[in-house]
């Protein structure tokens, strides 16, 4: 799969056009499955805390630990992915990943009896993050490879809706099994999830085959034809390291809401159990939502730069306004629960709207057969970020409570907005729009 071929299905490939679509059935069905995982988990956040003995620091260092794994593992599993090809790495990754849930599930759990120490709980969810991160890349480059220059914002983007949708299933689901039936139901569930869609990746992730070294030999042709230089080494390419970067630094206000947006809303107004889960559960029905709207948005209009620009400045806006309500509100001011539910949806959802563009814009200045380190690159900055994230709140609470928090969330995302590179109609673009129209 070494040719720029694969950035659209052939008619004359071996299976249909609409095969793509079961494709991405199965890279939204993986991502789902590991997003649950990742931004589920943290959603039990008063459970963890209660049922493990932890305090905040160390509710947020086993939490940053899921993070930390998939972040270290990102960029080895990329590469591993453009050598080897999408479906051995995906289904290697989902099925280690269900036995190191399942793991959890046997021998890190809380009883009566015996109460897991830090350690091994923060070393279970370092393995789950570690396994996990072979999700993302590998299951975007074959959306990648599927999918057309002009649909390819769509399709990332409905991937990308994957992570809130998962994420808030898990937000439904995983607080009420930890509180019920404790946290061994709640692994369990993730377990099962993963090795059902590894079923379905067994059956339908195929690399798409195109007819085809001829036109392999016609992409590269046309590219030479239109002075397209050969493509560098993502590693090596400015543009791709910015919107990585930009694409860090603008989680931390979206991975503040998902790891400590449920103790905010306990701890500060006093929300119970059912106006949490709910309140969260909105936050990524938002963002899945924004996520499938901005890539066919900016499909249309080609504007994915500045939409990531734009979206930065919304949401250092919106907790920019957040700190300031908390800062006026007083501590445990329970009258404004429903407000500061409102402001978290809304910064929640505007902090996560752009994820499905902006990997669309790497993938794309990368090229499909360099899609996965692409992917992993951002991925490696975003998953930084949810180490770090929840380690610097708990520091920033003792310092200047919840104000601080969204004060420095808010500060983050309008660091992002220089990072990002500026709005333009990128030559690599066009020029792929052009090898696609000849095909």
């Amino acid at each position: 799969m070494g040719s720029e071929t694969i950035v659209g299905l052939g008619s004359s490939g071996g299976r249909t056009a609409s095969h793509r679509w079961k494709v991405l059935g199965v890279g939204f069905a993986a991502n789902a499955s590991f997003s649950a995982a990742f931004s589920g988990i943290p959603t039990t956040a008063v459970f963890l805390r209660s049922g493990y003995h932890l305090g905040n620091d160390g509710l947020g260092l086993v939490l940053g630990m899921l993070g930390l794994g998939i972040a270290v593992s990102e960029l080895p599993w990329g590469l591993l992915t453009d050598r080897w090809g999408d479906r051995r790495v995906l289904l290697l990754g989902l099925l280690s990943t269900a036995a190191a849930l399942a793991g959890l599930a046997l021998f890190v759990v809380p009883s009566a009896a015996h109460v897991p120490s830090v350690t091994m709980l923060a070393l279970g969810l370092l393995l789950v993050g570690l396994l996990g991160g072979s999700v993302n890349g590998s299951s975007g480059r074959a959306v990648m490879a599927w999918f057309r220059e002009g649909e390819r914002g769509l399709a990332m983007s409905i991937r990308q809706t994957a992570v809130p949708a998962g994420g808030g299933l898990g937000a439904l689901l995983l607080p009420v099994l930890a509180s019920r039936f404790g946290f061994a139901s709640a692994y369990s569930v993730l377990a099962l999830a993963c090795a059902i869609t590894a079923a379905f990746a067994w059956r339908w992730l195929h690399e798409p085959s195109h007819a085809d070294a001829d036109g392999a030999r016609e992409v590269r042709d046309t590219a030479a034809a239109s002075g397209m230089p050969a493509r560098v080494s993502p590693l090596r390419d400015i543009g791709i390291w910015r919107v990585a970067l930009g694409a860090g630094a603008l989680c931390v206000p979206q991975l503040a809401v998902v790891t400590f947006g449920t103790v905010f809303l306990h701890d500060f107004s006093r929300a119970g159990v059912l106006a949490i889960s709910v309140t969260m559960a909105a936050v990524q029905t938002g963002a899945a939502i924004a996520r499938v709207w901005s890539g066919g948005w900016t499909d249309r209009r080609g504007n994915r730069r500045a939409y990531m620009r734009a979206c930065s400045l919304l949401t250092a806006v919106l907790f920019a306004s957040l700190a300031l309500l908390t800062g006026v509100a007083g501590m445990h001011h329970m009258a404004m629960t429903a407000v500061f539910a409102a402001m978290v949806v809304l910064g929640g959802v505007s902090a996560s709207a752009w994820h499905g563009v902006a990997f669309t814009e790497l993938a794309t200045l990368a090229g499909t057969s360099r899609a996965g380190t692409a992917l992993a690159i951002g991925n490696t900055c975003v998953f930084l970020t949810l180490f770090l994230t929840p380690l610097a709140i708990p520091p920033l609470l003792s310092i200047g409570s919840w104000p601080m928090v969204w004060a420095v969330t808010s500060v983050c995302a309008l660091v992002a907005l220089p990072v990002f590179p500026r709005a333009a109609r990128e030559a690599k673009v066009s020029t792929a729009r052009a090898c696609d129209a000849t095909r």
